[in-house]
């Protein structure tokens, strides 16, 4: 008997895919998130894709893989200055995790409500509704975990070794996404073996996708070597950020779960416990342990409530079975459930309500022109001889972003991935320095006065003649730390 028969003929059925109504909860998902795409400016993180992308592309940067940058800029000089154009990926990526979402729930035994109540979880949940429409790495490694979680629950329903390479090819794009995907896979592999099914790593096919991710991972892998590691620095800045950002240890212990959205947290809780306890999840138990060891690693080390949203589908979904069997057995769960996500579709809403009433579109475009205004009232031989620099690379990254509307030279920051970028020519000799005080260029340069005063954080500071060679002044400025 051929393979593929073999295949078929011992695979255990799964309920049929609600491929309509599932499509239809990704398509108001996918429009919701489009419309909020439409009257807003950049959101930092995604000037800093864009001017990466567009000006310092690299196999890597300090604190981010290629991919997103790469996409950024592709997008940039396909149409320039058009944010939606730019958000398109976002927003696909996030209506694609409602249908992967569902997917898995199918695999685990869902019928056509679970698969639909996953879905609608997946589209309402509170940190996906805020960032879902950006273009960041944290916006499209979501769906990337969750169609890595899909192979795995799969492979363990039909055994097919096929699904194993493919699993290999996505962990490599992902880890030129984002880095976490190579903790979640360290992670999964010791939950495997700890729970089983043992089987998954003896396959010569699960080597063989090991393979095909460390390969399409090296570039940028090889760049960190090259550069110091930088992003393993990160995780103390990201843990020094939290307590302003989050609450501390404390918050990031919260979020990490409510970030899943009323509906969502509600089904993710029942799910880990069913992942964790029911018998009919026995063989997928390692995805419960893996929920919770990433979950206890994130909280002590202080990580980002959104984290773990990769993973809340999964969890979503088995909860979604579990309400399944309720109803099956004659269990009621509903007086929870629909007001849950009654709830969450109306958060979900008011947080894109909120969010349009909420942008400025003109904020960034309003730092490039000040800073524009104050290089341009220079003479012009200084001109010649001044850079600009901001102190954070949020700045760096909106001024490069209207470089070429407000005619301003490349912007410079010691600050994340641009204090790795080349620094200054040696023929500048003095920075208009755009930030809340030019403390870190004072004791390296001869003077430094004040331009403008804008009467926020982002004021204007002409620093004159540099005392020290910028090859060896770089190295010594540059941080990861926003501050």
């Amino acid at each position: 008997m051929p393979v593929s028969e073999e295949i078929a003929a011992t695979t255990p059925e799964a309920p049929a895919f609600v491929t309509r109504a599932v499509l239809a909860v990704a398509g108001v998902v996918g429009i919701a998130h489009l419309a909020c795409s439409i009257p807003r400016g950049y959101w930092f993180d995604e000037a800093y894709m864009l001017a990466i992308g567009r000006y310092h592309l690299a196999w890597g940067s300090a604190d981010q893989p290629p991919l997103t940058p790469a996409l950024a800029g592709v997008l940039g000089w396909l149409a320039p200055d058009s944010v939606v154009v730019l958000r398109l990926p976002a927003v696909l990526a996030t209506a694609a995790a409602v249908v992967v979402a569902a997917l898995i729930a199918r695999e685990f035994g869902g019928d056509r409500r679970a698969q639909i109540l996953t879905a609608a979880a997946q589209g309402t949940a509170l940190w996906v509704t805020l960032m879902g429409h950006w273009l960041t790495p944290y916006t499209l490694e979501p769906v990337q975990w969750l169609v890595l979680f899909w192979l795995v629950v799969r492979w363990v329903r039909v055994r097919d070794d096929r699904l194993l390479l493919v699993l290999g090819v996505v962990v490599g794009v992902a880890a030129e996404t984002k880095f976490q995907v190579l903790l979640l896979c360290v992670v999964l592999a010791g939950a495997v073996l700890v729970c089983g099914p043992r089987e998954l790593l003896r396959r010569r096919m699960f080597w063989g996708g090991v393979a095909l991710a460390l390969l399409i991972a090296l570039p940028t892998l090889v760049w960190q070597a090259r550069n110091g590691w930088p992003q393993l620095r990160m995780g103390a800045v990201v843990a020094g950020e939290a307590a302003a950002l989050y609450g501390g240890r404390a918050g990031v212990a919260v979020t990490l779960i409510l970030t899943a959205g009323i509906a969502g947290t509600v089904l993710a809780l029942y799910g880990l416990w069913r992942l964790l306890r029911a018998a009919e999840l026995r063989d997928y138990r390692f995805l419960g342990v893996t929920a919770v060891v990433l979950y206890v690693f994130f909280v002590v080390t202080v990580g980002r409530p959104y984290y773990l949203n990769g993973i809340h589908g999964v969890l979503i979904a088995a909860g979604a079975l579990g309400l399944q069997r309720r109803r099956e057995t004659g269990g009621r769960f509903g007086w929870v459930a629909w007001p849950a996500y009654a709830l969450s579709t109306l958060a979900a809403a008011g947080l894109l309500v909120a969010s349009l009433g909420a942008a400025k579109p003109d904020a960034p475009q309003d730092i490039a022109s000040r800073t524009a205004a104050a290089y341009h009232a220079l003479p012009p031989d200084q001109q010649a001889t001044t850079v600009v620099m901001g102190e954070s690379y949020i700045i760096a990254a909106y001024g490069d972003v209207y470089r070429r509307t407000n005619d301003l030279p490349p912007l410079y920051s010691t600050n994340r991935s641009y204090g790795y970028f080349p620094p200054p020519p040696e023929s500048a000799h003095d920075v208009l320095y755009v930030g809340s005080t030019p403390d870190e260029l004072r004791p390296h340069f001869a003077s430094c006065t004040t331009l403008y005063d804008a009467g926020t954080d982002q004021h204007g500071f002409l620093c004159h003649t540099r005392q020290e060679p910028w090859d060896l002044l770089w190295p010594r400025l540059r941080h990861l730390d926003v501050s």
